[in-house]
């Protein structure tokens, strides 16, 4: 499909969490050796994603990893937000490429020619890695976040809206790492803080 091409492959993490950063990665991938067992990262276990986070890590042409923070994404939406992640990630790559695939329908506005790939993380080798790479980035994040703020249990959850999670949101209502322009977020703290 994209045969002639030098990829640099984009993905971001942590577009639907109720907390925390999102993510993005840009990786250009070596093509001296392929790396056994690249997929979206959410159909692998944890202990296989930091095991291909290291091997990518140590192999890749190039790799970036960025995020955007809870007040940016509040001010400018979590589309524009993710956006501006990957455009950040794919900035920082000094690595020779010819053409940026981005996983999804949305592409960052960037000079460099770059095309959309639903399902990239499936069918492309460095959006995989992409999305591995900033999965793995963000679940640091959410573990280190839980210390700070242990009532949610972010590092269990990473930040996304499970039953618990809106549970103690609903009980003791938002912290400082909450995404306010999310709905159960804003809810939660008209009930807390009315």
């Amino acid at each position: 499909m994209f045969d002639k091409e030098i990829i640099c492959g984009v993905d971001e993490s942590g577009r639907g969490p109720l907390a925390g950063p999102v993510f993005a990665a840009a990786v250009v991938l070596s093509t001296k050796g392929l790396i056994k067992g690249l997929s979206d990262s959410k159909q692998l276990k944890p202990s296989i994603r930091e095991s291909l986070f290291k091997e990518i890590c140590d192999t890749a042409e190039d790799f970036s990893i960025e995020s955007v923070e809870v007040e940016e994404i509040d001010r400018i939406n979590i589309l524009q937000a993710s956006l501006e992640a990957m455009k950040r990630a794919i900035l920082k790559i000094k690595a020779y490429h010819t053409l940026v695939l981005v996983d999804g329908q949305y592409c960052p506005s960037i000079r460099t020619k770059v095309k959309s790939v639903v399902k990239g993380d499936i069918k492309v080798a460095a959006i995989s890695a992409a999305s591995i790479l900033a999965k793995v980035a963000r679940d640091r994040y959410m573990i280190k976040l839980d210390r700070s703020f242990p009532k949610y249990g972010f590092a269990e959850n990473k930040g996304y809206p499970t039953r618990k999670h809106i549970a103690v949101l609903n009980t003791i209502g938002p912290c400082r790492a909450h995404r306010f322009s999310f709905a159960p977020v804003r809810l939660a703290k008209t009930r807390n803080f009315s």
